[in-house]
């Protein structure tokens, strides 16, 4: 036992129960490539027995944000890990990459070993969902740093995708189709929007909203973010996909124009998904002019797919077929900049 390091407020037990219990979820995520178990300096991945003729490694890293202000307050755990997957995951398929492995890091003011075990079996959850394994990560506790209960997560990811095969842009082209998928809600992007609106309403995070169908607020925001991973690759194997937007931080004005070429722009068409009651409520409560609302958050759509119009009605029922709602959201034009208005 290191007494003086656990005076000063750090519990090296904890962290070693911290890897006793989270064994069983890393080993949970193993796929093909993925090599040894957690407890190495480093993770280790076989590239080689994957088969990839030219292997472009695509990787990404995020967080999750202001959106753990909720998880602490709610003292709800367990999906926080899936929306740091996510995060990382989606982005990396936004250039059609395939994901192989995941880390995490998860820094905390004090270690509670239950804690940190349901964070992390969140997050293999989430390599699950992506079908990549969760090869190593790092648990910091550090008094001082953070208040109280609270933490910090974030990940890191790498990909794979075959230089041919790679998704930059380069072919979108003026007539293709947007073909958006579904949100499961605010994701985790604009929480610190999302926080002040709640906070200037008056409502708790724990009050049951009759719109959410009995459930309370907090459970409602805290709802994970959608990992397209399985079901966009679908796609890509059977489609010619020329571009993909993963809708976060900034909405459909930031994220979308990022697929495409000099001159381009998009015409959005609202009335063609379903914008989900939690954005009506911020947009209501927080008297958020509507146009803005593209502008911060998802609004109901988490990827964008840019693809010809000969192959829209196949994409969307290969993703139907995953169990999602896909649609045909608008198109890009000539006219450089993003034009949303009613069907």
């Amino acid at each position: 036992m290191a007494q003086s390091y656990e005076k000063a407020g750090v519990n090296l037990e904890a962290g070693y129960e911290v890897v006793r219990r989270i064994k069983q979820h890393v080993a949970s995520t193993a796929r093909p490539g993925s090599m040894g178990g957690i407890g190495s300096f480093g993770g280790m991945f076989d590239l080689a027995s994957l088969g990839y003729k030219e292997p472009v490694l695509v990787s990404g890293t995020d967080g999750v944000g202001t959106k753990l202000k909720i998880a602490f307050a709610m003292d709800k755990h367990d999906t926080i890990g899936i929306d740091a997957v996510a995060m990382c995951v989606n982005d990396v398929l936004a250039q059609g990459a395939e994901p192989l492995f995941f880390l995490d890091y998860v820094a905390l003011g004090h270690n509670v070993p239950a804690k940190v075990e349901a964070i992390v079996a969140g997050v293999a959850e989430g390599c699950r969902q992506a079908g990549c394994a969760l090869v190593g990560g790092e648990t910091a506790e550090m008094p001082g740093m953070y208040e109280g209960d609270e933490y910090d997560i974030a990940g890191f990811t790498t990909g794979v995708v075959e230089k041919s095969k790679l998704i930059d842009g380069t072919k979108v082209k003026v007539g293709d189709i947007l073909v958006g998928i579904a949100s499961s809600g605010v994701h985790s992007n604009g929480f610190s929007l999302v926080r002040k609106i709640v906070a200037d309403s008056g409502h708790a995070f724990s009050d049951a909203i009759p719109e959410f169908d009995g459930r309370t607020l907090g459970e409602v925001l805290l709802t994970p973010t959608r990992i397209y991973v399985k079901q966009v690759l679908d796609v890509i194997r059977q489609c010619d996909v020329h571009g993909v937007a993963h809708i976060t931080g900034g909405g459909f004005d930031e994220n979308i124009p990022r697929i495409l070429q000099g001159g381009q722009g998009l015409e959005i068409i609202e009335g063609t998904w379903e914008i989900l009651p939690v954005f009506k409520m911020l947009e209501k409560w927080g008297g958020v002019a509507h146009r803005e609302m593209f502008n911060i958050f998802n609004m109901g759509i988490g990827m964008v797919l840019a693809i010809d119009a000969s192959e829209a009605d196949k994409a969307i029922s290969i993703l139907e077929a995953h169990g999602e709602k896909a649609s045909v959201i608008g198109r890009v034009t000539d006219q450089p900049g993003v034009n949303i208005k009613m069907a």
